[in-house]
């Protein structure tokens, strides 16, 4: 992997951890203000994903080591 793929995969990795953020915050606040839990669980839906696709690029950046 070329260094200019390895820091396009950095930068994504932190857009997604960003968004990740923003999500839990967006989330915290909804509970906090009574939203509609339909809502809320869409929001958590999409955050999970987030989390998904974060570990997966995890697996890229960082290669299992079979020890």
């Amino acid at each position: 992997m070329s260094e200019q793929e390895q820091a396009e995969i950095r930068l994504e990795f932190a857009r997604l951890k960003q968004d990740h953020a923003d999500f839990d915050a967006a989330i915290n606040a909804m509970i906090a203000m009574g939203c509609d839990t339909l809502q809320i669980q869409r929001m958590k839906k999409k955050k999970l994903v987030l989390k998904d696709k974060i570990t997966q690029i995890e697996d890229r950046i960082i290669p299992d080591i079979i020890a």
